[in-house]
């Protein structure tokens, strides 16, 4: 099946298949790159991430994706979409605020109005759920800031449907890389 593939390797020397290799590695460091230049632009963990459950239906549906920012001058409004992830919890969750509470610092020479300087606590719920989310939160009767990965700007619909399936089938996942590594050694320019 891969006689052929074998002996164009063969064929192409150690030289050639360094350098495949080498340009493979570029492509794979460019793509961390720009991930963390987004994370940096818009100021989140994540500027991109899937719905990966129904719970914010009708709004966004499983396999959305979602772009997100994190701006550190604006507060959380009542009706936000929200991205938070609470501690010991592995996978973000993507649902509204569904009341805020603002707390004023009582540091010296800290002006009350400067959203850095008041705490929020949110709670949230998510649009297609009975209850809000008090049971997810792990013993935290409220979010704060920190647990906040990003406020939803925008969205693709189903384009995350891709991750999903990789992640539901890893031998696809497998079988995707190990055909585009082979595709980067083989290919001849």
């Amino acid at each position: 099946m891969f006689a052929d593939e074998l002996k164009t390797l063969r064929r192409l020397g150690v030289r050639h298949v360094l350098l495949q290799i080498l340009n493979f590695v570029s492509v794979l460091a460019s793509g961390l790159m720009i991930w963390k230049g987004l994370g940096l632009i818009t100021n989140t963990e994540s500027p991109i991430v899937v719905v990966l459950s129904g719970s914010m239906e009708p709004a966004f549906y499983r396999g959305d994706l979602l772009f997100l920012t994190n701006p550190t001058d604006q507060r959380y409004q009542t009706g936000d979409i929200t991205v938070y992830r609470v501690p010991g919890a592995d996978i973000p969750i993507v649902h509204r605020v569904l009341e805020t509470h603002d707390f004023t610092s009582k540091k010296k020479g800290a002006v009350a109005a400067s959203p850095l300087v008041q705490k929020q606590l949110l709670l949230t719920k998510g649009d297609n759920n009975h209850i809000d989310d008090i049971e997810l939160y792990q013993g935290l009767e409220w979010l704060e800031r920190k647990h906040i990965v990003g406020k939803v700007r925008g969205f693709l619909p189903y384009v995350g449907y891709v991750t999903i399936a990789m992640n539901d089938f890893p031998q696809l996942k497998y079988a995707l890389l190990g055909g585009l590594g082979l595709l980067a050694l083989v290919q001849r320019e």
